[in-house]
């Protein structure tokens, strides 16, 4: 019998030792799963993560990109807007030339046979001052161009040549045919000159 329980002993050893190793490697194999289970877990959240701030950044885009096209359709009515009325401030501080022409008009067709030369050029010197006045309150500058004035390319147009009548003016202005205006140091209109040659 002793030999028998010795037997029975080895056995009930080796089955507890085989128990015990299996309880081991499950335990080592269970761990790894809840590592896995863990490492799963912080990727699943990190593409949520990521998910989310995409969204946020899509979202963020497409109010950015409605936001410029306002910007951009405002700024483009306003500037249509401010081409269209630009002119009207002009042309409002001239109504009131345009009601003194009038007025000259009216008295000279009621003193027709009254009137003297002197009169109607006494009115329209008037007139041209008052129209002078607003035009260069607006900017409007007149070039000054005279006789024996060096040609400028960059404010003057020759519009012909002619013989210099004496030596001093040749290459320089001979004469001024029309007059050149710039708006606030910009060129709107070059004096056209005759040139000595």
């Amino acid at each position: 019998m002793s030999d028998n329980n010795k037997k029975e002993q080895e056995e009930n050893k080796e089955t507890v030792e085989n128990q015990n190793e299996t309880q081991q490697e499950n335990t080592v194999t269970e761990e790894p799963q809840i590592i896995e289970k863990e490492e799963l877990k912080k990727e699943e959240d990190l593409v949520e993560q990521l998910k989310k701030d995409l969204d946020e950044a899509k979202d963020k885009y497409l109010r950015l990109f409605s936001e410029f096209e306002n910007f951009r359709r405002r700024t483009a009515k306003e500037k249509v807007d401010l081409i269209n009325s630009a002119s009207e401030k002009v042309l409002k501080s001239l109504l009131p030339v345009i009601d003194d022409f009038e007025r000259a008009e009216n008295s000279y067709a009621e003193k027709e046979s009254e009137i003297d030369s002197k009169t109607v050029i006494e009115g329209t010197t008037l007139i041209l001052n008052k129209i002078k006045g607003v035009l260069n309150r607006e900017g409007l500058v007149e070039i000054e161009v005279n006789a024996g004035d060096d040609f400028d390319t960059e404010i003057m147009e020759a519009i012909t040549q002619i013989p210099a009548p004496t030596p001093e003016l040749k290459g320089k202005i001979v004469d001024c045919v029309e007059k050149g205006y710039k708006l606030n140091d910009k060129v709107v209109r070059y004096a056209k000159v005759v040139v000595g040659a």
